[in-house]
C-alpha cells in the first residue's frame, strides 16, 4: 500500500523506527516554540498533508515516553484522520503535568498508525442475542 503525502515542513517524512513498529513519529512544524502550560491544550501543526486509500484511516496516538516523562499526551486519543481528509495533519496536545512544557520545532509529539477499517451496515432490531456476559459493563469481571 502507498500513501501519497505532501511535506511542507522542513523535517523528514515520518518513518518506522524499527521493522516491526506500528506507528511513525509525527514532528511539530513550528516557526517558534510553544509553551504548553499545565492543563492547557494546543493544536500543533506537522506540515504534512496526505491522501489515504479508501478503507484506511490514520490514528494519531500519544508517544508513551512523552506521556510518562512529561505528562503530555494527545487529547482526542486516538485522533482519526479519514481517507477523504486533505487538510494539514495537526495534533491536539494537552499538558496533564504541573509544569509548563515547551514544544520545539522538530520535536516528536505523537505517533501515527495507519489502520484498515470497515463501514458495516447497521440493522435495527428489537432484541439482541443472549451472551454469558449480558449487559455487564465497567468492572463486571471483578478485581482479580
Amino acid at each position: 500500500m502507498e500513501v501519497k503525502i505532501i511535506n511542507k515542513s522542513h523535517h523528514p517524512l515520518p518513518a518506522y523506527a524499527t521493522p516491526q513498529s506500528a506507528g511513525m513519529d509525527l514532528r511539530a512544524n513550528l516557526e517558534a516554540p510553544i509553551t504548553l502550560d499545565p492543563m492547557a491544550r494546543v493544536l500543533v501543526p506537522t506540515g504534512l498533508f496526505m491522501a489515504l486509500p479508501a478503507g484506511y484511516e490514520a490514528q494519531v496516538r500519544p508517544r508513551s515516553g512523552l506521556a510518562i516523562k512529561k505528562g503530555v499526551t494527545v487529547l482526542n486519543t486516538p485522533g482519526t484522520i479519514d481517507a477523504d481528509y486533505r487538510g494539514e495533519v495537526c495534533v491536539i496536545l494537552v499538558n496533564l503535568s504541573q509544569e509548563p512544557f515547551v514544544i520545539n520545532d522538530g520535536e516528536r509529539i505523537a505517533q501515527m498508525v495507519i489502520a484498515k477499517h470497515e463501514q458495516p451496515s447497521l440493522v435495527e432490531v428489537d432484541v439482541l442475542d443472549e451472551t454469558e456476559r449480558g449487559a455487564g459493563g465497567f468492572g463486571h469481571s471483578g478485581t482479580k
